[in-house]
């Protein structure tokens, strides 16, 4: 029996969960948060030592309520690439760039103009989310800060560097973000000094662990600090929703984990590599060793509806539960509308950072209502459209679990199974990146022989939801014009998109 002390490090705060391998459930959780700030249009930036206040408060919370003061390991997952700057001694330099800070755009298209055998794993280009364009525009744009900085990372490697004392990678993030070739388990130089980062390959934590691999015990300030009588062994983590896989076990080909929250992020394993354009990777062994991961996405989508109900129409919380129930009790309500869904850009498969949110259709007769029913089915044209595509790449897709915001949301939920147009496994469990860390932890000390098995042992319980036959038809209509909308706007918005950037708007 062991207990694993896990934190997921999502947009808005952290999630930490106590769990019991024996018991096979979580025994206590605990949120904290932390802000985010907006200092232009497509900026967004968080400020690294509130993460590490977050981590104690939510580690302390999770602990009191369990009644435990001591656990066997600790993992964590966090959103990805969102880069911190620091010395060596793990201060921060300035604000860390948010995974959904897409200020290095055109840092991004730079990247597609450089060929060497490992951009293949990223599909010949870097996303404008990733470490490396934020590199390329840190260096460009602060170059003192460049300068002076020993450590450019992610959250996860800041907070592991606090919780350990020593600076590591994760093999996921590297593969994914870094353009590492996981494969010979190396970096690159050549493709950092071909974008103009050289320094780039001192820069990054030089170990670079294994998701499920012990990194080394906690450091005794931390484990006081956490009202902890032991220190455990932390375990390498990686990114949120790409851990989640483990708390879905969907580890095999096949399987498809769709997280709906602030963004969306459908992840699928391959058997061996395959050509997935417009998608992100193959990457190699970057979860589970011999298996190919490839992440497909939205980027806007709860924080697109979170921005309708509060913001533009001044909801407060149960005013936006009563919005959501009104769209689900009538999903035909935006017959006649038509939403586009970017509203900081597309992830996948258009891989555009430039195109923006749009609605079409609208008269004076529509209301709010009918609105936000447009913005849901805009999100879930999105979702069949990454499914569309990934089968006219040859990648099948026969079990998906769903999980996060989206499971709360009851227009948004059905709205996408409904577009998707086959059955899907809504998770039970409230936070699978927390499930997921929990099988990574549990198998670096020996609980589980590999994570596979640690998968099945922690998976969260699910139940079936079925796609409504007529909807299911309504939205296979709806697709090709969501796509003709999508190609007749792009020019209009990448020069809004423009005008927005250098205005600073």
């Amino acid at each position: 029996m062991a207990h694993i002390l896990s934190f997921d490090f999502g947009t808005g705060g952290v999630r930490a969960g106590l769990y019991d391998t024996d018991q096979r459930k979580m025994l206590a959780q605990a949120d904290a948060a932390y802000a985010t700030h907006y200092p232009r249009a497509g900026w967004a930036e968080q400020q690294p030592r509130e993460w590490l206040a977050a981590l104690r408060a939510a580690g302390r919370a999770v602990l009191a309520e369990a009644g435990r003061r001591s656990v066997d390991a600790v993992c964590v997952a966090t959103t990805a690439s969102t880069v911190a700057v620091c010395d060596r001694g793990g201060a921060p330099l300035r604000d860390a760039l948010l995974w959904m800070d897409c200020r290095a755009d055109a840092e991004a298209r730079q990247t597609a103009e450089f060929s060497h055998p490992v951009m293949r794993f990223c599909g010949g280009s870097d996303a404008v989310e990733w470490l490396v364009p934020k590199s390329m525009w840190l260096k460009r744009n602060q170059p003192e800060i460049w300068a002076s900085a020993d450590i450019v990372c992610e959250a996860l490697d800041y907070i592991n560097f606090h919780l350990t004392g020593e600076w590591t990678g994760s093999l996921m993030n590297a593969a994914c973000k870094w353009n590492y070739d996981s494969d010979a388990r190396r970096f690159v130089p050549e493709i950092y000094e071909a974008f103009g980062i050289p320094e780039l390959a001192d820069k990054l934590p030089q170990r670079v662990v294994p998701v499920g691999g012990a990194i080394g015990p906690m450091r005794a300030e931390m484990a006081t600090e956490l009202g902890l009588d032991n220190r455990p062994i932390i375990a390498q983590g990686g990114i949120d929703a790409h851990i989640g896989i483990l708390g879905a076990d969907t580890v095999e080909p096949g399987g498809m984990l769709f997280i709906g929250g602030t963004s969306i992020v459908q992840l699928v394993q391959l058997a061996e590599e395959a050509d997935v354009t417009g998608f992100w990777g193959p990457y190699p062994n970057a979860l589970t060793p011999g298996r190919w991961l490839v992440e497909c996405g939205q980027v806007a989508a709860g924080s697109m509806l979170n921005w309708l109900a509060f913001d533009m129409f001044g909801l407060d919380p149960a005013g936006h539960k009563a919005l959501i129930a009104e769209v689900a009790a009538h999903p035909g309500r935006s017959d006649g509308l038509l939403a586009l869904d970017y509203m900081m850009g597309n992830r996948t498969p258009f891989r555009d950072a430039s195109l923006r949110g749009a609605m079409m259709g609208l008269t004076l007769g529509h209301g709010r209502a009918d609105i936000y029913s447009s913005a849901v089915d805009s999100l879930a044209l999105g979702s069949a459209n990454v499914l569309s595509v990934l089968k006219a790449r040859g990648v099948g897709v026969d079990r998906i679990m769903m999980a996060g915001g989206i499971v709360k949301n009851a227009a948004w939920l059905q709205a996408t199974v409904d577009a998707l147009g086959m059955p899907v496994q809504v998770a039970r469990e409230d936070n699978l990146s927390l499930l997921g860390a929990t099988a990574a932890a549990a198998s670096a000390i020996g609980v589980y022989s590999d994570l596979p098995t640690a998968a099945k042992s922690c998976v969260a319980p699910s139940t079936e939801l079925l796609p409504d036959p007529r909807r299911a038809d309504w939205y296979a209509g709806m697709l090709p014009l969501y796509l003709e909308a999508t190609e007749a706007t792009r020019p209009v918005l990448h020069k809004l998109a423009g005008r927005q950037m250098r205005s600073g708007q």
